[in-house]
């Protein structure tokens, strides 16, 4: 296969086939007339084919404002649209314009969201995609047969280094395998980057002589990009083992840049994914814009996580936790999903009957510091709870079995 597959949830009042074709042309040789060089044989080459076309019903109104109506049914349609390579090359800032570019705000369409992409095989030899990924997270690690358990520096903003530094101690003491920065902190007055580094590495290091176990914490290394690469450096020297990035901040090409430079996995936070996934009929579905991001060189990203605190459903859930464990040429490039947002230890069941694996991350803020017998019980109800699930009992065998995780259910279910 060498060309890019696009596939789209659309809705127009006008002529369905026309629609579409404006679709392939806006974003591939088109304008609304015919120019002066647009011959057969480039067009032949270079255009934008509608590759499939399947009509889903009509709806009573328009789902979005703004768009230009015709007296005519509004159907609504799932289609599929291809590019040749050539028309984009191995540029992933290209690639989105391709897919996404102008599209959203042509006037024949009331709905129009991108669904997924299906990438050409020329890609898988060209980009790397994590460095680490999936198992290289689980190595760095040393953990096998269990996901990875974790939590978020709260409060998000306001601690100075030394604080957080207490709370890294607290935490790791309690049994947990990752720690990370909330998105919101990067570098303030009261915490500087180089300060926290300084404070909780030192803590983690202290840690791991003492025990053989190391934690991983992510770094927020989100900047520019030469604040980036300084931090990754500092961070590394001091011996951090992961940073984070705001991924729809930083940009495409920063990613790369850093994945490139990168010694440590890359944690993908996507802070503001809502702005493209929550309508039904605008924007995109995350299957499409991690592999993006995959192939950028993220190897954890954050997929939300089962009845969350957010809008996402369930369903969307699993849906993006199996595209992030799913190889797009290889198992190398899998990348880690990262469960969070109203996390507890009796999701457990829920996610593990879903994916029937333990490839995964699991993130828990109050379910863990919420706990009513402590931290420590908060961390052991979450071991417990995929433990008992993995073997495959039920949610009361679990809660009689282990105190923590009845105490869990008594106190967040």
């Amino acid at each position: 296969m060498n060309r890019l597959h696009a596939t789209y949830l659309i809705e127009t009042s006008f002529e369905l086939e026309k629609a579409i074709n404006t679709m392939a042309g806006e974003q591939s040789t088109g304008t609304f007339v015919k120019i002066p060089g647009e011959s057969r044989e480039l067009m032949e080459k270079y255009a934008a084919k509608v590759e499939n076309i399947e009509v889903l019903g009509t709806v009573a109104a328009p789902s979005l404002p703004h768009a230009k109506h015709k007296n005519n049914p509004i159907q609504q349609a799932r289609i599929t649209l291809s590019w040749p390579m050539e028309n984009i090359g191995f540029n992933l800032p290209n690639l989105m314009a391709t897919v996404g570019g102008n599209l959203f705000e042509l006037g024949q369409f009331s709905g129009l969201k991108l669904l997924d992409i299906r990438l050409p095989d020329a890609y898988g030899k060209y980009f790397d995609g994590p460095k680490f990924g999936i198992q290289g997270t689980f190595d760095s690690l040393g953990i096998s047969g269990r996901p990875i358990l974790g939590t978020i520096i709260k409060p998000s903003v306001g601690l100075d280094a030394e604080a957080t530094a207490n709370q890294v101690k607290t935490l790791i003491e309690a049994g947990l395998d990752f720690i990370k920065d909330d998105e919101l902190m990067g570098s303030p007055e009261y915490n500087h980057f180089e300060d926290r580094v300084d404070a909780c590495m030192a803590v983690i290091n202290d840690y791991a002589d003492k025990t053989g176990f190391k934690p991983m914490y992510a770094f927020n290394i989100s900047g520019t990009i030469d604040e980036m690469l300084n931090r990754h450096d500092y961070l590394l020297e001091k011996g951090g083992t992961c940073i984070m990035l705001n991924l729809n901040w930083v940009g495409f090409s920063s990613i790369q840049h850093i994945a490139k430079h990168s010694q440590m996995p890359i944690h993908g936070h996507r802070n503001g994914w809502g702005i493209f996934s929550r309508h039904p009929l605008l924007g995109m579905e995350y299957p499409a814009i991690s592999k993006v991001w995959r192939m950028a060189g993220v190897d954890q990203l954050h997929c939300n996580g089962i009845r969350n605190k957010f809008c996402e459903t369930d369903e969307s859930v699993i849906a993006s936790i199996k595209s992030c464990q799913n190889p797009l040429w290889s198992l190398q490039d899998r990348a880690l999903p990262v469960l969070s947002s109203g996390q507890w230890a009796g999701q457990a069941f829920d996610t593990f009957e879903a994916i029937q694996n333990t490839d995964l991350m699991y993130l828990c803020g109050g379910g863990i510091m919420g706990h009513p017998s402590g931290i420590a019980a908060g961390v052991e109800s979450l071991k417990y709870a995929w433990q008992a699930a993995m073997e495959g009992q039920s949610v009361s065998e679990a809660r009689e079995k282990y105190k923590v995780v009845d105490e869990a259910f008594q106190f967040f279910g």
